[in-house]
């Protein structure tokens, strides 16, 4: 296979291509092949940053030490798992290990704010909208942190709850046990909005 087929079907988008032939290569020593994987994952790594450090300029840090953590530790990957699970517990861990324990995590969905804006929407439509958003929010933010973890990970993450389990170290029981019980808290807090 000719080394330069990833970069060349990464100008069409790159996500035909499977992350492992992608990290066999970037170990076989072409190293600059890292950059399709940043490109594939830089999005969600950036998102888990701003989740717990609530600000731009600490989650672009935090997602060049996670990239620079998983490029040094790429060998190491085994394959057992997916890539984005391995890369979204060495975020994971990153952030754990460096949010200051007094900030809250905050959960994807609080970060959408104002993304929700159609062109074509009429202004009623959007001021629902807005509303219908500031609700969701506002019961994601009296979630438990565990909870908001697993769910988001599970929703905007598409992370199955193996996958959870590995990349936050909770058991799989305990995962379905905060999902299922996040979402009647979320169900039961927006029913008592109507």
């Amino acid at each position: 296979m000719s080394s330069e087929a990833p970069i060349e079907d990464a100008k069409h988008g790159d996500s035909g291509y499977d992350d492992q032939l992608i990290i066999s290569q970037i170990i076989s020593g072409q190293k600059d092949l890292f950059r399709l994987l940043v490109r594939r994952y830089e999005r969600a790594v950036y998102g888990m940053g701003l989740s717990f450090f609530r600000n731009q300029e600490d989650a672009s840090d935090f997602t060049q030490e996670v990239f620079l953590k998983v490029f040094r530790n790429l060998s190491r990957f085994e394959g057992r798992s997916r890539f984005s699970t391995w890369l979204y517990k060495i975020a994971y861990n990153t952030a754990i290990n460096s949010v200051n324990r007094r900030k809250e995590y905050l959960s994807l969905a609080e970060e959408e704010e104002g993304k929700l804006v159609n062109a074509g929407d009429t202004p009623e439509r959007v001021m629902l909208r807005n509303a219908a958003q500031e609700a969701v929010q506002t019961a994601m933010k009296e979630l438990p942190e565990r909870f908001r973890v697993c769910i988001d990970l599970f929703f905007f993450y598409d992370c199955s709850y193996q996958e959870i389990e590995v990349i936050t170290g909770f058991p799989v029981n305990t995962i379905k046990s905060h999902v299922f019980r996040a979402k009647k808290m979320l169900r039961d807090k927006l029913e008592s909005i109507n």
